[in-house]
């Protein structure tokens, strides 16, 4: 909806407004002498001709609300009339430093919308031209940047059962198609001249995401293999080590453990202080290791487990247990496991 009103609504209005003041001409002396002499404002400033005047410099401030270096200029019109506009620029460490300066201003609809300094002009923010660059970039950004939640609820819901993984490639390829267009199409929307032409770049740029995906997809589908376990060698630990990992399953495994595992040489014990000094308590040697895969969205928690944890699958008789951990720390937990469970 969002994307919808500003593509619809908001960019066109824009470009409406920059057709009609490139359209505009200049206006006559007698609309320029009648707004100089009035002290308020008049019918002509809204008016769509351009009027230009000579205006006094009063001060200049620097933005502070905005990023980026820009000002305030104050100036006041013919007959005393105080105006501002806001200017893209750097300006004197003194407010006055201009103070006094003679400037032409060019107001259209009742506002500055450029500046003539003695060493070129300036655009002011006011200036409609260009201005429907930030509204189309934010439309096409959110558009694209939408189809990737609305991919991921379609997954959820309609094909998760295509693959138990937590973050399968059926579901992070196309959203990573989806944000990768949505930045190009901001870009694109922002430096390019023209709707018409940013469009037929967007139209290139998603022929060529889509292609990507494809290929991508066809090579990741034939790597993809039946079986997910990761082959990992043991590693029995010459001293004690401290990680964080935790063990989920049913019965004496219910408390998952801390969010601690200690490794040592014939013990694996579970802990809640990453220091592993105290509430220490041992797994029960008849915890059989069956294999290492990775995460499932059908695990404990959803899967939902910190960068690079990889799940070991255990039996303790007909308990089904799994510990989670990085994969850095499998060969220590593979190895006091198997020690333990081949110990006389």
């Amino acid at each position: 909806m969002s994307a919808a009103w500003l593509l619809l609504v908001s960019t066109r209005g824009a470009l409406h407004e920059e057709r009609d003041f490139r359209a505009a001409l200049a206006c006559t002396t007698t609309q320029t002498d009648s707004d100089s002499d009035s002290d308020s404002d008049s019918d002509s400033d809204s008016d769509d001709c351009l009027r230009t005047v000579t205006a006094r410099i009063d001060r200049a401030e620097r933005d502070t609300k905005h990023k980026g270096a820009s000002y305030w200029l104050y100036v006041t019109e013919p007959g005393g009339k105080k105006d501002s506009a806001w200017i893209d620029g750097h300006t004197p460490d003194s407010p006055t430093a201009w103070s006094g300066t003679h400037v032409k201003v060019t107001l259209w609809r009742g506002e500055i919308r450029y500046v003539d300094f003695p060493a070129g002009r300036l655009s002011t923010h006011a200036d409609p031209r260009g201005s429907y660059r930030p509204r189309l970039a934010a439309a096409l950004g959110i558009g694209f940047f939408g189809l990737a939640p609305l991919w991921a609820a379609y997954w959820w819901t309609r094909r998760s059962t295509a693959s138990p993984l937590r973050a399968p490639w059926q579901l992070g390829l196309p959203m990573t198609g989806a944000l990768t267009l949505a930045a190009t199409s901001a870009l694109v929307a922002l430096v390019t001249h023209g709707i018409w032409t940013a469009l037929e770049y967007v139209a290139v740029a998603a022929g060529v995401v889509l292609l990507g995906c494809t290929v991508a997809a066809l090579v990741l589908r034939r790597r993809q293999k039946a079986d997910d376990t990761i082959e990992v060698t043991p590693s029995v630990p010459t001293s004690e080590q401290c990680f964080p990992g935790s063990v989920f399953g049913e019965g004496r495994y219910s408390a998952g453990g801390g969010g601690y595992l200690i490794a040592a040489p014939g013990l694996l014990l579970t802990t809640p202080d990453p220091t592993g000094a105290f509430a220490r308590r041992p797994v029960p040697a008849t915890l059989i290791p069956v294999r290492v895969r990775p995460p499932y969205w059908t695990d404990p928690n959803g899967g939902d487990y910190a960068a690079e944890c990889v799940v070991i699958e255990c039996r303790d008789g007909d308990t089904p247990v799994v510990i989670v951990t990085k994969k850095e720390n499998v060969p220590w937990v593979l190895g006091v496991l198997q020690s333990v469970t081949t110990a006389p």
